[in-house]
């Protein structure tokens, strides 16, 4: 068992450090009666020994560290705290008990000499630091009764309102929204839709045949009413309701004719009329929500939805959380995104994974063949993750990147049919960013961000393969040199040698 020496509380009132005088062993603490030494504070005073407390300055310096330890970052101010209150020992390391892991790392970093415990690696940790948060007010000196309850609260407000007002991902939030949103609509647009055919079918049940469409059958259906006041007054209008097909709205007029269905009393066709313009009310609403969909879209990931359709663009978006998330994954990831199922399932069974995920619903599967629905699907993941990368990562949204990545696709699924030779993906490339610069916008790039140019390497003579030829000269020049030192070598035949050894073989 790891000995603390000391704990770090870092809390809404400032910083705290306690030296460890007691502690008890991991075995112990699963007994009640150490339980309860520690809910009492008398008990647990004899405990731990308060070295120093640092309180905020203001609630702005309280907001401001906060920030830094929530991302893991060491605080100056906690630094300095930390360098005057901890001993410095060359032979053995202080062992720091802290509760945030992220913060650990950074201390390590900052401090050689301390190793830190965290509350989910030592129990021995995790019960100092519970207990020192349930006596805070007590234990820190110069409190009132209530003050940490009120700077919990009024940090905690300042901390979300922040976190929520300075969200990076604002954009993407809205469109995940809205995604999800579309696609519940068109869930209860179809369930609602099918409800109308099947309640207006009594009444006239020949009009689910010649409207397919379930938006035209439930504004046909509140048009109409009652079939019985259908007449030829009202052709023009019927016909701008199946998209001015004179054809089909003389048929439902002679099909309300002779219509088998049985009639309905008014208060019953009210609440058909009532749930069909509900129905027509929703589709429409639909229509709006796709329209701003396909505008935020261009906005915030303008290639993706360029090369893949805004659509199957968003819901890979809300599949990974976020752009950002999106433009992290490999390509590999971005293939079976949406199909973790099947993947599991496969990988349990031993089966085949699968090929593609939520991408198989973009036209580029469809069009490719049963032996290259594969093959293209990975091609055109890594295009995907190319084009997400960019829209995340660039600052001045353009759709030009998205038109070369397509044209690529295209050119795949060319040579897969008929193998013609593809465009090269940095010719491709090169084209977009030339067509950026020659539409006056500018690529934006961070030169601090660009790696360091490489050493020259062509006019450094490579080192050429020693040939037969040298070798042999090598071997002339030594049998000159032996020659020259009178050092002959006698040739032996290898059956001599061979007799030689025979014979000595025998003396021994």
């Amino acid at each position: 068992m790891t000995r603390v020496d000391f704990l770090l509380h870092e809390s809404a009132v400032g910083y705290a450090i306690f030296k460890v005088v007691h502690q008890q062993d991991t075995v112990g603490l699963h007994l009640k009666e150490v339980q309860k030494a520690g809910q009492d504070l008398a008990k647990f005073g004899k405990m731990v020994q308060l070295v120093n407390f640092a309180p905020w300055r203001n609630a702005a310096d309280a907001l401001e560290n906060i920030n830094l330890i929530s991302e893991g970052i060491l605080p100056d101010y906690l630094k300095s705290n930390l360098e005057l209150n901890l001993p410095q020992s060359k032979k053995s390391k202080i062992v720091l008990g802290i509760a945030d892991k992220n913060l650990a790392g950074s201390i390590k970093a900052a401090f050689p000499g301390v190793e830190c415990e965290t509350g989910d690696r030592s129990e021995v940790v995790a019960d100092l630091l519970r207990g020192i948060r349930l006596h805070a007010s007590k234990l820190l000196k110069g409190l009132q009764e209530g003050d940490v309850e009120r700077a919990q609260l009024g940090l905690g407000h300042a901390y979300s309102r922040g976190k929520v007002k300075f969200n990076v991902h604002n954009n993407d939030n809205h469109i995940i929204r809205a995604i999800a949103t579309l696609d519940n609509l068109d869930k209860g647009i179809n369930l609602f839709s099918q409800k109308v055919r099947e309640w207006y079918g009594w009444h006239f049940p020949e009009l689910y045949n010649i409207a397919s469409d379930n938006l035209t059958y439930a504004r046909l259906a509140l048009f109409i009413g009652d079939k019985s006041t259908l007449s030829e007054d009202k052709l023009h209008e019927l016909a701008a309701i199946v998209n001015e097909d004179e054809e089909k709205a003389q048929e439902i007029i002679n099909k309300a004719k002779i219509s088998m269905g049985r009639e309905l009393s008014d208060v019953d066709m009210s609440n058909i009329s009532t749930f069909a313009e509900k129905v027509v009310k929703l589709a429409e609403y639909r229509r709006t929500l796709y329209s701003y969909l396909v505008d935020k879209m261009s906005t915030v990931a303008p290639n993706l939805a360029t090369l893949i359709g805004e659509v199957v663009a968003a819901r890979l978006i809300l599949k990974a959380g976020s752009l950002t998330n999106l433009a992290k994954y490999p390509a590999s990831t971005l293939q079976i995104l949406g199909a973790e199922k099947a993947l599991f399932r496969a990988l349990k069974t031993k089966g085949n994974t699968p090929k593609f995920g939520l991408i198989y619903h973009s036209s580029f599967i469809g069009r490719a063949s049963q032996k290259d629905k594969g093959r293209i699907s990975r091609y055109l993941a890594n295009k995907c993750a190319i084009a997400s990368r960019i829209d995340n990562f660039a600052e001045q949204p353009s759709k030009k990147f998205g038109d070369a990545l397509k044209k690529q696709v295209e050119d795949r699924l060319e040579f897969y049919a008929t193998g013609k030779k593809p465009t090269k993906n940095t010719d491709a490339m090169d084209q977009a960013m030339a067509d950026i610069l020659a539409d006056g916008q500018s690529l934006a790039i961070d030169t601090e961000m660009i790696d360091a140019p490489l050493p020259p390497t062509a006019n450094t003579p490579k080192k050429e393969k020693k040939s037969k030829d040298k070798k042999e000269g090598k071997k002339d020049k030594k049998r000159k040199h032996s020659d020259v030192n009178g050092e002959v070598e006698p040739q032996v035949a290898d059956g001599e040698k061979k007799k030689k050894k025979k014979k000595k073989h025998a003396d021994e």
